[in-house]
């Protein structure tokens, strides 16, 4: 059974998320901006004392464990997932690094600009403001917003 304050943030997010085809835009655009904003934050250096731990602290790595923080207050369940997907990503991330012609933060620019101007066309589907210029913690929201509706499918609780 959900918090009282997941199911609220859940249900407001999904007000200004109806319309089947904005729904569509972010189960695409949603992981790949996730995707792209951890990828820029991947590019940034990091001290080369942290370096020299392990190549995998960084600060994509940072801020993903904040936003677990942020998700295990909210959902267990969820936030386990959670970790499956930002590690899903952190994978995916070491590989476009080794393999892209283009340095990663340039792929995850370009990413990052066409995934917003699809979120933002959706909206514009949809008829209503993207919910993160109300409150900018549905950026957190978002992706467990796509995340429960696999729990939901998979019968899951969260």
């Amino acid at each position: 059974m959900p918090t009282a304050a997941l199911s609220s943030l859940l249900n407001e997010y999904g007000e200004s998320h109806q319309n089947p085809t904005n729904k569509f835009v972010h189960w695409i655009c949603v992981p790949l901006i996730m995707f792209s904003l951890l990828g820029l934050l991947w590019s940034v250096p990091v001290p080369e004392a942290v370096q020299n731990v392990s190549p995998w602290l960084n600060w994509a790595m940072l801020v993903m464990m904040l936003a677990v923080v942020y998700y295990v207050r909210l959902s267990l369940p969820l936030a386990l997932g959670m970790v499956l997907v930002s590690t899903a990503i952190a994978l995916a991330l070491r590989l476009v690094e080794a393999q892209a012609s283009l340095p990663l933060w340039a792929v995850c620019l370009i990413i990052f600009v066409l995934a917003w101007i699809g979120q933002f066309w959706g909206h514009k589907v949809e008829g209503k403001k993207p919910s993160f210029l109300k409150d900018v913690q549905f950026l957190l929201i978002g992706p467990l917003w796509l995340l429960h509706f696999i729990y939901r499918r998979l019968g899951w609780a969260y």
